[in-house]
C-alpha cells in the first residue's frame, strides 16, 4: 500500500486518487488518461505525467499526440500555475470505511501520515503480520569451471535431457537432445580448413548480486522453462541502468541454473520468475555462459587467466554529449575491444580507474566480449549520465598492433573509434510488419478466450484503464491492458482485466494500431453513452502455478513471456532478419522444437546465440524468438531433420522470419 496516496499500485507506477468531481479534459494526461501528476511540457505544446512520458520515451522517440520527433531531455516541468491547479483538485480519503474526509490532492499524504484513522489501523495490522525474512545459507566463494564441449551431432531422436545440476546443464549443450538443431556447432564440408575452431567453450559461474533496495528489480528479461521447448531459463535482455547492467557480468544468452542455491534448470517459467523476483539484499545466481569457439591460442591463453582481474568502473557524464576521452581499438591476435589511450584532461583520465591495455567486457550491461569499437562508442554516445564499464586487466600485458581497417584505425581522428565521436551510426533496417498466418497455435499451458463487454456509462466518465503495446513498439505487440484504475466504468463492471488484449472498441479494430492511434481511438469512443469492447483474455490451464500478482509489488507490470505464446496467430506480427556469413563460418545459433510424434507440432525457438558468430554480430536475433519461416518457407509442422537441410543449403545468406515476444521482467 502506497503511503503517499493510500492505494495499491506498483512502485514505478503513478499514484492513484479518487477525485470528488469530474476533472477538466485539459488537465488529463493523454498517455494514462488520468489527471496529470508531476506534469511535463513538450516543445510541441503537449503535457503528460512525468512517469508516463519517461516510460513512453524509453520505447519511442516521438510525441504521443502529434508523433513529432522528441527526446525526454527536451521536455520541462509545467508552469507553477498548472501544478497548483492540479494540487488543489479535491480527492476523497481512500479509507472510506473509517474516514469520509475530502481534501486537496496535495494534502492527502500528510492526512494519511498524521490524521487518518483508517491508515493508522492498516499500519498497525501490517506490523503485527510482518515476519522477518529468513536469511539463506552463505554460498561458497565465486568459482569458475571451464568446460570444453565437443560439437554435437545433429540428433534424430532420444530421450529428453533435463539438467539436474550445473554440471548436467553444461553437458546439455553438447548432448543430443530431442528437437535440438545446432547449425552453430555443426562441422561444415569445409571443416578441415577451419582454423582450429573445433569446440565450444562454456563456463558455469556463481555471481553475487547486491541490492541497496531489497525489492528493486534486477532489470533483465528471461525466457524458457521446463514447460516450453527451451527447457532452461535463458536471459533474453539486460535493461540499461539496471542492477544487472551495473554489475556487468550477466549477458543475453546466459542460462540461469540456480537462484540462492535452488536448482531452477527443471522448473516452469512462472516458478523461475517467482524465484528471481523474490526480494532480498543479496542474490546468488549460478549461470552458464558461452564463450564461443575455442582455438589452440585461446586454450593456451586460458592458463594465464588466473592472473587477470575484473574491474568495475562508473563514469558520470554531465550531459549526453560530454566525451569520456577514451580511445578504443581492436587487436590482431585477440577478439574484443581494448583501451589504447586515455586523453589527458578527459573524464576517464581524471577518474583514474581505467588503464591502457584494459580489455572492455561490457558497457552498461551490453556484452562487448566479441564487440567492435564502433558498437562501444555508440553505447557511450547514447548514454545520458552513468557509463558502467566492466574491464579485464592483466598486469604487464602490452597491446599488439591494432587491426588497421577503416573503422578502427588509431592514427586517424576521423575514423578512430573513441567516446569523442566519429563512430558510424548504423541505421536499423525497416522490418516487414506483415502478419504471418500460421496453420496452428502453440498454447501449452495457456488458452485464449474472446469476450465482448457492453457498458452503459455517463459521457464524461472515463474508461479508467491504462494500456501498453502497439505495432510501433519494438516487439510489435498488440494493445493490452496494463491496469484497471478504481475510478472508471470498467473497474465497476469488472469484466476487463489487466493483461487482456484489446481487439476492438465500438467496431473499430485495434489490432493493427500503434500506441498513439489506440489511445486516440479509446479516448474518442469513451465519450459516448455506451461502449462495446472486444477483448482476448489469456487463461492459464495450470492452477498450481504461483500467483505472481502478489509478488509483483515493486515491479513494472507487463505480461509474462509465456502468456504471449497463447495468442492466436492472427495477432502475431513477424519480422524478417537477414543473416550473412562467410564460407567457413556457421550461422551461430541453436534452435529447439519442431514436430515430434510424442509432442506433436511445437514451434522452433532460438535457444543459444554463440559469441563471435554472424547471429551474435547482427544483434537482431534474440534467445526465445520463434522461427516461423526460413527464406519464406513456413516452418510449422517440420521436424528438425527437415529444417536442418534448409539451413545448411543457405551458403552465405539466410532470411529468418521470426516472432519476437518480450521476456518476463525480473
Amino acid at each position: 500500500l502506497c503511503c503517499e496516496c493510500g492505494q495499491f499500485h506498483l512502485l514505478l507506477d503513478n499514484h492513484l486518487y479518487n477525485f470528488q468531481d469530474e476533472v477538466d479534459d485539459e488537465l488529463i494526461c493523454h498517455i494514462c488518461l488520468q489527471p496529470l501528476l508531476q506534469p511535463m511540457d513538450t516543445p510541441c505544446g503537449h503535457t503528460y505525467c512525468f512517469k508516463c512520458l519517461e516510460n513512453f520515451m524509453q520505447e519511442y522517440n516521438f510525441c504521443p499526440m502529434d508523433r513529432k520527433k522528441l527526446s525526454f531531455q527536451q521536455c520541462h516541468k509545467s508552469s507553477l500555475l498548472v501544478r497548483n491547479l492540479l494540487d488543489k483538485l479535491i480527492v476523497f480519503c481512500p479509507f472510506k470505511a473509517e474516514c469520509q474526509q475530502t481534501m486537496q490532492r496535495c494534502e492527502l499524504e500528510a492526512h494519511l501520515q498524521n490524521r487518518c484513522p483508517g491508515f493508522k489501523k492498516y499500519r498497525s495490522e501490517l506490523q503485527r503480520k510482518k515476519n522477518p525474512i529468513s536469511k539463506g545459507k552463505e554460498d561458497p566463494p565465486t568459482k569458475v569451471e571451464t568446460n570444453t564441449l565437443k560439437d554435437p551431432e545433429v540428433p534424430s531422436g532420444g530421450s529428453s535431457l533435463v539438467a539436474e545440476s550445473s554440471a548436467a546443464a553444461v553437458v546439455s549443450l553438447g548432448t543430443a537432445e530431442p528437437g535440438l538443431v545446432n547449425p552453430a556447432f555443426e562441422e561444415t564440408e569445409e571443416g578441415e580448413n577451419l582454423p582450429q575452431r573445433t569446440s565450444l567453450v562454456a563456463e558455469t559461474t556463481t555471481i553475487e548480486i547486491h541490492r541497496e533496495d531489497p525489492e528493486e528489480e534486477l532489470g533483465m528479461r528471461i525466457v524458457g522453462g521446463k514447460d516450453t521447448p527451451l527447457g532452461n531459463i535463458v536471459v533474453q535482455e539486460v535493461l540499461r541502468d539496471s542492477v544487472i547492467a551495473a554489475d556487468g557480468r550477466i549477458a543475453p544468452g546466459d542460462h540461469i541454473l540456480e537462484v540462492n542455491g535452488v536448482n531452477i534448470s527443471s522448473v516452469t517459467h512462472c516458478q523461475a520468475v517467482s524465484f528471481l523476483r523474490h526480494p532480498g539484499p543479496v542474490l546468488h545466481l549460478m549461470v552458464l555462459q558461452e564463450k564461443g569457439f575455442s582455438s589452440k591460442t585461446a586454450q593456451q591463453d586460458s592458463t594465464s587467466a588466473t592472473n587477470r582481474e575484473v574491474i568495475h568502473v562508473t563514469l558520470i557524464k554531465r550531459d549526453r554529449s560530454e566525451p569520456l576521452g577514451i580511445k578504443l581499438i581492436r587487436k590482431t591476435d585477440e577478439a574484443g575491444i581494448f583501451i589504447l589511450d586515455l586523453l589527458e584532461g578527459g573524464l576517464a583520465a581524471k577518474n583514474g580507474k581505467l588503464s591502457r591495455n584494459d580489455r572492455v567486457l561490457s558497457i552498461n550491461g551490453q556484452d562487448l566480449r566479441q564487440g567492435t569499437p564502433e558498437a562501444a562508442a555508440q553505447i557511450i554516445q547514447t548514454t545520458e549520465s552513468r557509463v558502467n564499464f566492466v574491464v579485464l586487466r592483466q598486469p604487464g600485458v602490452q597491446l599488439s598492433d591494432p587491426v588497421e581497417d577503416g573503422s578502427t584505425s588509431n592514427n586517424s581522428s576521423s575514423s578512430s573509434s573513441s567516446s569523442n565521436g566519429g563512430s558510424p551510426v548504423h541505421h536499423r533496417r525497416r522490418l516487414d510488419q506483415n502478419h504471418y498466418r500460421r496453420k496452428s497455435n502453440y498454447q501449452k499451458g495457456y488458452i485464449s478466450h474472446e469476450k465482448t463487454v457492453a457498458i452503459k456509462k455517463e459521457p464524461k466518465e472515463s474508461l479508467g484503464i491504462t494500456i501498453g503495446g502497439g505495432r510501433d513498439n519494438k516487439n510489435k505487440l498488440p494493445i493490452y491492458v496494463t491496469s484497471v484504475q478504481p475510478i472508471g466504468c470498467l473497474f465497476r463492471d469488472g469484466r476487463i482485466k489487466r493483461g487482456d488484449v484489446l481487439l476492438s472498441i465500438n467496431g473499430i479494430d485495434l489490432t493493427h494500431l500503434n500506441y498513439y492511434e489506440a489511445v486516440s481511438a479509446l479516448k474518442s469512443n469513451a465519450a459516448s453513452h455506451s461502449v462495446i469492447l472486444k477483448a482476448l483474455e489469456i487463461l492459464s490451464l495450470n492452477s498450481t502455478e504461483p500467483s505472481l500478482d502478489i509478488k509483483e509489488q515493486g515491479f513494472s507490470w507487463s505480461p509474462l513471456w509465456i502468456t504471449w505464446l497463447g495468442l492466436p496467430s492472427y495477432l502475431h506480427c513477424c519480422q524478417d532478419i537477414v543473416l550473412s556469413k562467410g564460407n567457413l563460418e556457421s550461422w551461430g545459433f541453436s534452435i529447439v522444437g519442431g514436430f515430434e510424434e510424442s509432442k506433436g507440432n511445437q514451434p522452433f525457438f532460438i535457444k543459444t546465440i554463440v559469441p563471435g558468430t554472424p547471429a551474435f554480430r547482427d544483434r537482431k536475433l534474440k534467445c526465445g524468438d520463434e522461427i516461423v519461416a526460413v527464406n519464406g518457407v513456413p516452418a510449422i509442422g517440420m521436424s528438425n531433420s527437415e529444417l536442418i537441410p534448409m539451413l545448411k543449403e543457405q551458403r552465405n545468406k539466410v532470411t529468418l522470419t521470426v516472432v519476437s515476444w518480450p521476456g518476463s521482467l525480473v
